[in-house]
């Protein structure tokens, strides 16, 4: 049944993300707001139909931590599920991303014109003052900035390497840190194409001052934080 839901799931994703790719382009005109606002119904339809068609629902602790002004999200990353839901679970979101996933034929070309921070990995400390350069850009134009400072998947129990890039843009921008714990790997585990049904806990840790604080002492304190809710996170429980 598992398999059957997946590819359902996986052919009504394509189709959502061809007609969206389309309905972006029609957004071009527009502010960075409004291009948000009418691009981003592609992930709430996605995570509609996760709920809907996978059994995969979630929900979130913690809402009352988010600062009134735009912050820093430095989140745990397990899945794809999180790359979606995350931008419309939080404020509007500039997420940090390798840029060569706007070449991506249809899903590159929506994500374009979301304006993310889109980084070449591999250029070290240049990559850094790419997200110092334009994550202050974003924070001024009211966008949040949603960092994986794993920088890639890790399966659920594993932790990667801790990036600065987050902790190093709060520290030149004075912007808070929010850091965010989840188990999406546990019902959409890394490259698997059959996902299963269950819960996603999304836990919000309270904002970080960044003042005073370099980049490395806010990366370990958002490490400890993380890492030390996972353990305490319920597990994804499965539908009877």
């Amino acid at each position: 049944m598992s398999l059957i839901r997946s590819t359902l799931f996986a052919v009504l994703q394509a189709a959502l993300t061809i007609l969206f790719s389309l309905i972006a382009l029609l957004t071009l005109p527009f502010s960075a707001q409004i291009r948000y606002a009418v691009i981003t119904r592609y992930n709430h339809a996605v995570i509609g139909l996760a709920r809907s068609v996978l059994g995969i629902r979630y929900t979130v602790e913690g809402l009352e931590h988010l600062p009134k002004q735009p912050a820093i999200i430095l989140a745990k990353h397990q899945s794809a599920w999180e790359t979606v839901a995350f931008l419309c679970l939080f404020p509007p979101v500039s997420p940090v991303i390798k840029r060569e996933l706007l070449n991506v034929p249809f899903f590159g070309w929506g994500f374009r014109l979301l304006n993310p921070i889109a980084i070449d990995r591999s250029a070290g400390r240049e990559a850094l003052k790419q997200i110092v350069t334009q994550g202050r850009a974003k924070l001024a134009n009211g966008f949040w900035v949603l960092v994986f400072p794993e920088g890639t998947r890790v399966a659920p129990g594993e932790k990667g390497k801790y990036g600065i890039g987050g902790g190093w843009l709060a520290a030149e921008t004075g912007a808070p840190v929010v850091p965010v714990a989840h188990n999406a790997g546990e019902v959409w585990p890394k490259n698997a194409f059959v996902k299963r049904p269950g819960t996603v806990t999304v836990r919000i840790g309270p904002a970080i001052d960044s003042a005073g604080k370099s980049a490395a002492e806010l990366t370990r304190a958002v490490e400890t934080w993380i890492e030390t809710e996972m353990t305490r996170l319920p597990p994804a429980a499965p539908r009877q």
